[in-house]
C-alpha cells in the first residue's frame, strides 16, 4: 500500500533517511535466507541480524524511537505514536467536540517507516523485513527501540517512583526493561522483578513499598492535584506521598518551593515537619496572651491523625501531641 503522511503539530519530526536499497532487493535477501533442506542460508549481501537492525534509533518521535507509525482507529489518521495523536487531537486549536484520545489497544494497522508499507500490527515488516521495534507488545500495540534510560538524580524520599511508575529513582539502567503488567493493562518500564502490582491502589509500585505504602483505592487513577494531568499513564515522574495519594514529582517540588507542605487532597503533611512545629512552639511561648483570651477554648482537628480535641486558644496556631504525632493547626473558635 502507498505511504500516507499526516502532520498535525509543530513538534519534532524524524524523516526517514534516504534508502539506497529497494524492497525487491530485500525480498530477495529474505528469500535467500529461508530454510533450504533443513538449513538456513544467509544472503551474501547481509545477514538477517543486519536486516532486522536496519534503521535502529534513526526513526521515531520525541516520545519513542521506533521504525513504524500507527493509524489511529478513531480518526483514521497516521501518527508517530499515541502521544503524538493525543497532543494533536487535544490541541487548543481543535474543535472541543472533536478532541479525543486514541484507544491504544484498538490500533490494528501500522506503517513501516523504512518502506512505507501499511500492514497489520506485528513486530517485523512483511515487506522489507525490518524489526519495527526492539520491544514489542501485541496487547498495547507498543513499539520501542530506545533501550537506554537517561541518568536520574537519586532522591532520599522512600516513596519515589518514576516515569509511568516504571523504574527506581536514582538507578542507571542499561535497558528500559519494559514489561507488560496484566493488572495495569499497559506496559511499564524498569523490570518486572523490581515492581509489584497493588490491586487496591490499581498500579505498579516499587518493591521497596510492598509492605510499607498506605493503600488508597485507585490512587493512580485520577488527575494530578496540581497540574490535572491523568497520572495512571503519565510519562512524567510520579511520587507517592506518605498519605498514599499520588502526585507528579515536579509538582510536589514546586509546592515545596512555594512553602506548601500538605497534601492538596487530604491536607496531611508530606514531609517531616518537626522542625517547623518547634519553631511554632518558640513563637507561641514568646507571645504574651491578652487577658481576655486566657480562658478561651477552641476545637481543633488534626489533619495528620484525625484526632479532635478542645484546647486553650493559642493565638494563631494550636498544637496537639499524641504518641504518634505532633502537629499544629489553625483553630476554629468555640
Amino acid at each position: 500500500m502507498a505511504e500516507v503522511t499526516a502532520n498535525y503539530s509543530n513538534y519534532q519530526q524524524f524523516e526517514p533517511k534516504d534508502i539506497s536499497w529497494k524492497a525487491e532487493e530485500t525480498e530477495a535477501v529474505i528469500s535467500d535466507s529461508r530454510p533450504e533442506n533443513g538449513e538456513c542460508r544467509l544472503s551474501d549481501h547481509m545477514d538477517m541480524t543486519e536486516l532486522l537492525k536496519r534503521g535502529h534509533m534513526e526513526y521515531g518521535c520525541q516520545h519513542y524511537r521506533r521504525r513504524c507509525r500507527i493509524r489511529a482507529p478513531c480518526c483514521n489518521e497516521i501518527f508517530d505514536c499515541r502521544h503524538c495523536h493525543n497532543e494533536a487531537m487535544n490541541n487548543i486549536n481543535v474543535d472541543q467536540k472533536l478532541r479525543h484520545d486514541i484507544p491504544r489497544h484498538q490500533v490494528k494497522e501500522v506503517i513501516c517507516s523504512l518502506c512505507g508499507t501499511e500492514q497489520e500490527v506485528q513486530q517485523v515488516c512483511i515487506n522489507c523485513g525490518v524489526c519495527m521495534g526492539e520491544y514489542f507488545c501485541e496487547t498495547c500495540k507498543l513499539f520501542d527501540d530506545d533501550e537506554i534510560n537517561p541518568p536520574r538524580i537519586q532522591g532520599t524520599n522512600p516513596f519515589n517512583i518514576s516515569k509511568n511508575v516504571g523504574y527506581l529513582d536514582g538507578l542507571w539502567h542499561k535497558s528500559k526493561k519494559q514489561y507488560h503488567c496484566d493488572g495495569c493493562g499497559i506496559c511499564r518500564i524498569g523490570g518486572r522483578e523490581n515492581f509489584f502490582h497493588c490491586y487496591k491502589c490499581g498500579c505498579c509500585y516499587s518493591i521497596l513499598l510492598k509492605n510499607s505504602h498506605p493503600c488508597v483505592e485507585g490512587a493512580m487513577h485520577h488527575d494530578c492535584p496540581v497540574c490535572c494531568e491523568y497520572l495512571f499513564d503519565s510519562r512524567n515522574d510520579v511520587t507517592v506521598m506518605p498519605c498514599g495519594h499520588t502526585i507528579h514529582q515536579n509538582c510536589l517540588k514546586e509546592m515545596r518551593e512555594h512553602y506548601q507542605y500538605a497534601c492538596p487532597l487530604c491536607s496531611k503533611s508530606v514531609c517531616d515537619m518537626s522542625k517547623v512545629w518547634e519553631k511554632y512552639d518558640m513563637e507561641i511561648a514568646s507571645t504574651p496572651m491578652p487577658e481576655s483570651f486566657v480562658n478561651k477554648m477552641v476545637w481543633i482537628l488534626c489533619n495528620d491523625c484525625a484526632v479532635t480535641v478542645i484546647c486553650s486558644w493559642a493565638g494563631v496556631r494550636h498544637a496537639l501531641s499524641t504518641p504518634d504525632t505532633r502537629s499544629w493547626w489553625l483553630g476554629v473558635g468555640a
